[in-house]
């Protein structure tokens, strides 16, 4: 796997840094991609998009019920993360939850069709959009209540840290969900019992229709230091970026320092949810994100102009991701609905008479 390229200078000033407690403003850390990575990781982005994009379709034409929360402009975030993550690590995080659920090896066919509430969808259509589990090691769901996934991230790294697995919890939450009071509970509760955790905000600058600046004083990557847990920023628009500073935070946790906080600044393209006609931002702003920092059209340039990938050869994955797309769609509108019976199920559990 890719490494972080940093001087051993640098790295013993970060490591001071985080020891400390103390948050850094941002990480200017790349990795060294080999061509294979660079391809695994456009695929992964690529994949992320067109199946967030049929998403869109689908819910547009009635067949995708309820709330759907789409996760285009943030692929890189999730990509980055998963890419330098070990097998040991878990994973929680909120409801914008379609390119986790993929990245951790859920088929597409099973995650469009909880989408559209079949019995072939990995939470056997019970749980939509915004509650997507299925058979992947280590992911733990998305869940529906705003920050409620912090907690629960923070029993998991309990759990690390009592089963002595060397595993990190990687616990997502978004930039509304980090001025939950439960948050902050978390990062006390962590910090005291030093328990490996990487709180990752993913800051995509709204919190529904409302601009960071509005609804948050300060900076989210400081807010642990309070309690002694360090954090900084790094670019979320940027794959490679979003790679190194996660290996480095996990690093951290995995010494046995305790909890970290990363703020990925990333983007979503499109509204809060599918029902959000997102006009209280300006096009223009939405074009200098998806014109000029697109992370995507960032990764296909480095294919072709600095590794020397052929163009057709990067068509072919794009072809390749579009039939997966598309013939999840198709079986996604194809699979049966869950039977009548299925409502009682999974309620409650069964106890035996007089056992």
């Amino acid at each position: 796997m890719a490494k972080a390229k940093k001087s051993a200078e640098k790295k013993s000033s970060q490591s001071d840094s985080q020891s400390s407690g103390k948050s850094k403003k941002i990480s200017n850390s790349k990795v060294t991609l080999s061509v294979e990575d660079a391809k695994r990781l456009y695929r992964e982005m690529v994949l992320i998009r067109r199946f967030e994009e049929k998403a869109g379709q689908l819910y547009g034409m009635g067949l995708i019920g309820g709330f759907c929360h789409l996760y285009i402009g943030q692929e890189a975030v999730a990509t980055g993360v998963k890419a330098v993550q070990q097998p040991q690590d878990t994973v929680v995080t909120a409801y914008r939850n379609h390119g986790h659920v993929l990245l951790y090896g859920v088929d597409a066919k099973d995650v469009m069709s909880e989408l559209t509430g079949r019995e072939a969808g990995c939470s056997r259509g019970k749980g939509g959009s915004m509650h997507m589990f299925g058979q992947a090691d280590g992911f733990y769901g998305g869940h529906g209540i705003v920050g409620a996934q912090v907690s629960l991230g923070t029993g998991l790294g309990f759990a690390h840290k009592y089963n002595n697995d060397n595993g990190v919890c990687i616990a997502y939450m978004g930039d509304g969900a980090a001025d939950q009071g439960q948050v902050a509970e978390s990062y006390n509760m962590a910090s005291l019992w030093k328990l490996p955790v990487l709180y990752i905000i993913e800051n995509n600058q709204y919190s529904m229709g409302t601009s960071t600046k509005r609804h948050a004083a300060g900076e989210f990557y400081c807010r642990g230091e309070g309690f002694n847990v360090p954090g900084e920023q790094v670019d979320g628009m940027d794959v490679e970026a979003v790679m190194a500073a996660t290996e480095q935070a996990l690093s951290f946790v995995r010494d046995g320092n305790g909890p970290y906080i990363l703020e990925i600044n990333t983007y979503r393209y499109r509204g809060h949810s599918m029902s959000d006609p997102a006009k209280y931002r300006t096009k223009d702003e939405v074009s200098s994100f998806k014109d000029g920092r697109d992370p995507i059209t960032k990764m296909k340039n480095i294919l072709i102009n600095d590794l020397n990938v052929k163009e057709e050869d990067v068509k072919a994955i794009d072809k390749e991701i579009k039939g997966i797309v598309n013939e999840a769609a198709q079986f996604a509108q194809d699979a049966p609905e869950p039977d009548d019976s299925e409502l009682w199920t999974d309620v409650l559990v069964p106890v035996e008479e007089n056992a």
